[in-house]
């Protein structure tokens, strides 16, 4: 039976969000599958994605700004590592 090694619980959301390379690019939509503290499993279909990028992720309440580095790719599938530190009080 496989294990899951991680040290930070993932939790599934499959929500909307945008990413943008940088500050002067318009965002484009992609889905997070699921989010930890730590990172996320990202679904981006036909959208080339660089290596690094801020992810935009809202709600109705608020909205969070992260920086991420790709550490895998899998087809259309990416995983990202947070490089930016948690944000105060952010809660999945």
């Amino acid at each position: 039976m496989l294990s899951d090694r991680r040290s930070h619980r993932r939790y599934t959301i499959n929500r909307i969000a945008k990413f943008q390379p940088d500050a002067y690019t318009l965002p484009r939509d992609c889905m997070i599958s699921d989010i930890s503290d730590r990172g996320a499993r990202l679904f981006a279909e036909g959208i080339d994605i660089p290596d690094q990028f801020h992810l935009l992720i809202s709600d109705d309440d608020r909205g969070l700004r992260r920086q991420c580095k790709v550490v895998w790719r899998l087809g259309y599938e990416l995983g990202v590592q947070f490089t930016d530190p948690i944000p105060a009080g952010w809660r999945i």
